[in-house]
């Protein structure tokens, strides 16, 4: 079994004016097909505290870490800066997929500055933060990045 952590980058819903939906509906799905998911947070939009709970949580040996929001245009949205700067590769294959498929069903999906990397033996996917946006994103990858958690070295024998 994969462990995952689901990080919800929001000012909004981090201060308690706004109920996060991404976060939840990203956990359903990962549930659903079989991730342990052993935390998740939300914070505000600020590059370090996004950069210093994506360390923690590689630190925790954690699979999967996904990220919900921030990855706009708005001037706030920084996670792929952050996540770029604590990832030691690079995994653009998988944001170039989220974005090709999101982009048959909405040309608004090229706008998405998602990212993907490892750090350790851990894998960091940004996702949209509008909850329908994230979820369909998640589900062109999720069925395929079990051979990459088994490269990492992420699944006990």
């Amino acid at each position: 079994m994969y462990t995952a952590s689901v990080i919800t980058v929001s000012d909004r819903a981090a201060d308690g004016t706004y109920e996060d939906q991404s976060g939840p509906a990203v956990v359903q799905l990962l549930k659903e097909h079989g991730y342990e998911v052993i935390d998740t947070i939300i914070i505000p939009d600020e590059k370090n505290t996004i950069k210093n709970a994506l360390i923690e949580e590689c630190n925790n040996g954690v699979h999967l870490i996904i990220s919900t929001g921030g990855t706009g245009f708005s001037p706030r949205d920084i996670t792929p800066e952050a996540t770029k700067e604590i990832i030691d590769k690079e995994a653009p294959g998988i944001a170039e997929y989220m974005r090709q498929k999101s982009m048959e069903i909405t040309p608004r999906g090229m706008l998405s500055r998602g990212v993907a990397g490892i750090r350790n033996r851990s894998l960091i996917i940004n996702l949209p933060g509008s909850p329908k946006g994230a979820v369909e994103n998640l589900s062109f990858v999720l069925p395929h990045l079990a051979h990459g958690l088994d490269m990492l070295g992420g699944v006990k024998e």
